[in-house]
């Protein structure tokens, strides 16, 4: 690393990156193209966010298995990935051993200059089914938003809500045998409270939608975060089953997910 990116990490997330149960080669890359100093980089910011900024606090970390495969699946709360990133704060610095959590992007992020190759150096893949099998199967924790980007699309008064689930996650979790560990993420409806979506204008630049805040640019404001895990779901069953079995537990899933909105929201 140069001397600005020493400057800049944050010693902890440097010690805890090194920790990482990952197959890193001399050179600091895995098989996967995952780079330590990116990470050390991306994650040295989220960790500031993390404890600075939004005063996150994880609960129930300790229903994330330490090591092997397992799939976060979660609430999206806030007009952009506010929620994607707090998780992999928290999987870095409060697991024990620390885990990277690896989430399917967006596929406009491909669109982006640059972004595509700095979001997979840091272990962020375009969400493609093969993609996130081949990472269960190689015992990696996956992080998995069903509600896409309609789910950071909700209006700030939606915020609590839920909107559609995907079924593909739940027919993945078959397919590879995998724990679902469900998790609640509040206060990003606060922190960035969308009042109106631009969708026409998104369009021209190949993104889903550009949210609006009262203060139009959606920056967060220091709001702080609560992220709640729940007790591993683990459903049985081929991933081949008909779909009104595959619907009945997506919304086991959703319903769990909903009632622990709902029952911390009291707490905050």
């Amino acid at each position: 690393m140069s001397w600005l990116d020493q400057w800049l990490a944050d010693p902890e997330v440097v010690a805890r990156v090194d920790r990482l149960e990952l197959p890193f080669n001399q050179h600091g890359l895995d098989p996967y193209g995952i780079a330590k100093a990116d990470l050390v980089r991306f994650l040295s910011a989220l960790a500031w966010l993390y404890r600075s900024y939004f005063h996150v606090r994880a609960h129930g970390i300790e229903n994330v298995p330490a090591r092997g495969r397992a799939m976060l699946v979660g609430n999206h709360s806030g007009g952009v990935a506010l929620d994607g990133a707090m998780v992999i704060a928290s999987m870095l610095l409060e697991r024990e051993p620390p885990r990277l959590a690896q989430g399917m992007a967006e596929k406009f992020i491909n669109l982006v200059p640059f972004a595509s190759e700095w979001s997979s150096r840091c272990g962020q893949f375009t969400g493609l089914p093969e993609h996130a099998a081949r990472l269960l199967e190689d015992e990696r924790l996956l992080m998995v938003f069903p509600e896409g980007a309609r789910g950071t699309a909700k209006l700030y008064w939606q915020r609590r809500s839920l909107v559609h689930f995907g079924s593909g996650f739940l027919r993945l979790a078959l397919a590879t045998k995998t724990p679902i560990i469900p998790f609640a993420f509040l206060g990003g409806g606060e922190a960035i409270p969308t009042v109106l979506n631009l969708y026409k204008l998104a369009g021209l630049f190949g993104m889903p939608y550009l949210p609006v805040t009262p203060w139009i640019a959606p920056l967060p404001l220091p709001v702080r975060l609560d992220v709640y895990y729940g007790e591993p779901m683990i459903f049985e069953g081929s991933a081949r089953e008909e779909d009104a079995v595959i619907e009945r537990q997506v919304d086991e899933v959703k319903a769990k997910i909903a009632a622990m909105i709902a029952a911390h929201e009291e707490h905050r």
